[in-house]
């Protein structure tokens, strides 16, 4: 996804749940997604278009896992008429224009501060909750959002006219909401009377993402050439990877591995230590793409994206306990 994983309802516990077991697999989940984003730039920056990267990553998602379904629950290959208009709206709203604007985001601005922005989507659902549910919202999140905002303004340095390029950050404001779209039917699904496991829920999302872009730009006309070349990851290093190895790494390391792991993390964790956990993802972004790309934030970038995540963090707590 651009990569955050929130804990997903219908996991069962295990009956002898291991914390710290979760909270490693949790972790490992974080660094590859924040990984990924250092391998999805990188890719960017040879030219491809955002479209055909976002493209090609659900499509190979949805390979992989549709086989990983077939061979582990035949029976979830299975649609009814009732489910085709929702997982329609989940696939192409949620995880085709998550992806998108994401890849789009990365291309304007920094791995660190694309996901930063991203970040901000359990805000956006906790408002979204409180003015289109009219559930109940806690103090905790005015203050959160407060916070999260002083936060945006830090990171952007405001004081200097907008620092950030606008484009990259209208991207990445979308796709925070293309996220909680993601969240919110993805949730909406599961609470269903006859709930789908979240392994073919996704694989049905990444399947209406495919066919969507598939509808949109068809794969005869994909540029092949684009993934002929060599990405240099590396600010620093004189090495070069064969693009289409990054490609083949940005579908299963930076995404099917990863969701993988954090699903079985959720037998071991409570949706708030899972929710917790997932806030190591832009710190783990931000320390990556300095150390191979480069890019570096200022102290005041820094104290911008803790506001973030500590907004994030208190919306989310919030959340979890009404």
């Amino acid at each position: 996804m651009s990569d955050i994983v929130e804990p997903i309802p219908g996991i069962p516990l295990n009956k002898v749940p291991h914390p710290y077991t979760g909270y490693a697999l949790y972790l490992s989940a974080a660094l590859l997604f924040a990984l990924n984003g250092t391998v999805a730039k990188s890719i960017l920056l040879t030219g491809i278009d955002p479209a055909r990267l976002s493209q090609l990553r659900v499509t190979g998602a949805f390979l992989v896992l549709l086989v990983f379904v077939a061979l582990r629950n035949p029976t979830a290959l299975r649609l009814t008429k009732k489910e085709i208009p929702m997982l329609i709206a989940y696939g192409i709203l949620g995880v085709a224009g998550t992806q998108y604007l994401y890849f789009v985001s990365l291309t304007y601005l920094p791995v660190s501060i694309a996901l930063l922005i991203e970040f901000t989507a359990p805000l956006m659902i906790a408002l979204w909750f409180r003015f289109a549910w009219k559930e109940p919202t806690k103090k905790s999140v005015w203050v959160a959002l407060g916070i999260a905002l002083a936060g945006l303004a830090l990171v952007a340095q405001v004081w200097l006219g907008f620092a950030l390029n606008a484009v990259g950050v209208l991207a990445a404001l979308a796709a925070a909401v293309s996220l909680s779209i993601f969240y919110i039917l993805g949730d909406k699904q599961l609470r269903v009377a006859n709930p789908r496991d979240p392994v073919s829920l996704t694989m049905w999302g990444f399947a209406a993402a495919s066919l969507f872009w598939l509808v949109t730009q068809p794969w005869w006309a994909f540029p092949w050439g684009a993934l002929s070349g060599n990405s240099e990851p590396l600010s620093d290093a004189n090495i070069s990877f064969p693009i289409w190895v990054m490609a083949i790494s940005m579908i299963l390391l930076g995404t099917v591995i990863p969701f993988s792991l954090a699903l079985a993390s959720m037998k071991h964790l409570r949706a708030s230590q899972a929710s917790t956990v997932g806030l190591t993802e832009p710190l783990f972004a931000t320390l990556i793409a300095w150390i191979l790309l480069g890019e570096a934030l200022s102290a005041t970038q820094i104290i911008g994206g803790v506001f973030i995540l500590l907004g994030v963090f208190i919306a989310e707590r919030a959340r979890l306990t009404t």
